[in-house]
């Protein structure tokens, strides 16, 4: 029998050889390597299935949530947020839905705080998470100014006033709190039209749909991917750009301490601040009950920094321990269930 050279590397597992024989088909040298192949092979299948569900499933998923939306708005804004209050009980208390993430996440930002004291703040944020939910849905119903000044009041410093006044431009920064979408639109409805940078939804007819409630009286959406040019543009042009600005960058390797934690952070507004030369302002939504919110816009100091990569990171230094003061004080407003921290110094992928 004629031994061939038949000796390959086997993806996956270097060093794992096999050897061919003509006539007698393929010995396996390294089993290990040969079940690790077939559960990457395996790996890949259900990947593609579970892709393929998913996009089978966007236009139901899409359908359902507009559907949500018009019997919503059939309701009155305490029925709506009574709902809302239940719903939230329910995933909390009953479906548990990222239960453990929130609680651990609270007990590292609150380690002063009782199991008790943990347990109903996470409550409460399930409550204002679903309500933000629902109130985005009853955008449609804020039809001018008057309908936004029944939801919010807003408080900006004078600074931010003059800037619209004399179309300058300015950035601003906030962060899932409150209700972060009824943040960009009554913003723009009683200030000025923000341009809002968002993160596109998978799902292109939810996307859609999402972008509509939120252009609704003049705001504009940029895309994050083309932010970066599109950000600088319109600042140069005098207008107002918004982004929140508290979620992790996956490619960034600039860590802060943002509630007891290391966490990366985006440096993107405060680039296009000291790029374009614009104040940077914080904008901050806390829930005054009964449907109504309180909006602050504050400026975060510049005078003393340029536009370079180490006073970039002062900027979002400052602007993130602004954001985290706000939560402290309000900890029930924020969005708890996002796993902000998955990425450490140790672990940055």
């Amino acid at each position: 029998m004629n031994l061939k050279n038949g000796l390959k590397n086997v993806p996956g597992r270097q060093g794992c050889k096999v050897m061919a024989f003509s006539g007698t088909g393929i010995i396996i040298i390294d089993h290990a390597a040969t079940v690790h192949y077939a559960c990457l092979v395996m790996k890949r299948i259900r990947k593609g299935i579970k892709r393929g569900v998913k996009r089978i499933s966007y236009p139901f998923t899409a359908g359902i949530i507009m559907l949500a939306g018009r019997l919503i708005r059939k309701i009155s804004r305490e029925r709506a947020e009574k709902t809302a209050f239940i719903i939230g009980d329910l995933v909390y208390g009953v479906l548990r839905i990222r239960r453990g993430l929130v609680e651990k996440n609270l007990s590292h930002a609150f380690p002063e705080k009782n199991l008790q004291e943990i347990r109903e703040i996470a409550r409460q944020s399930y409550r204002n998470q679903v309500l933000n939910f629902v109130e985005m849905l009853r955008i449609p119903l804020i039809r001018c100014k008057q309908d936004a000044e029944k939801i919010v009041e807003i408080k900006a410093d004078e600074s931010m006033l003059e800037r619209i006044v004399h179309q300058k431009g300015a950035l601003m920064v906030s962060a899932h709190l409150g209700s972060w979408e009824i943040i960009g639109v009554c913003t723009g409805m009683l200030l000025a039209p923000v341009n809002l940078i968002v993160k596109p939804v998978k799902n292109m007819r939810l996307d859609i749909y999402l972008n509509k409630l939120r252009t609704m009286h003049g705001n504009k959406v940029i895309p994050k991917n083309k932010a970066l040019r599109q950000g600088l543009k319109v600042l140069n042009q005098g207008e107002l750009l918004g982004v929140l600005g508290d979620q992790s960058n996956k490619d960034g390797d600039f860590y802060v301490d943002f509630l007891g934690r290391k966490a990366t952070i985006f440096l993107g507004p405060a680039f296009w601040s000291l790029k374009a030369g614009v104040p940077l302002f914080v904008e901050t939504c806390k829930r005054l009950g009964k449907g109504r919110y309180l909006i602050e816009v504050s400026e975060i100091p510049t005078h003393d920094l340029s536009y370079n990569r180490e006073d970039i990171k002062t900027l979002a230094q400052r602007y993130t321990m602004a954001l985290e003061d706000f939560i402290r004080k309000n900890p029930e407003e924020w969005l708890w269930l996002h796993d902000r921290w998955k990425r450490t110094p140790d672990l940055p992928n």
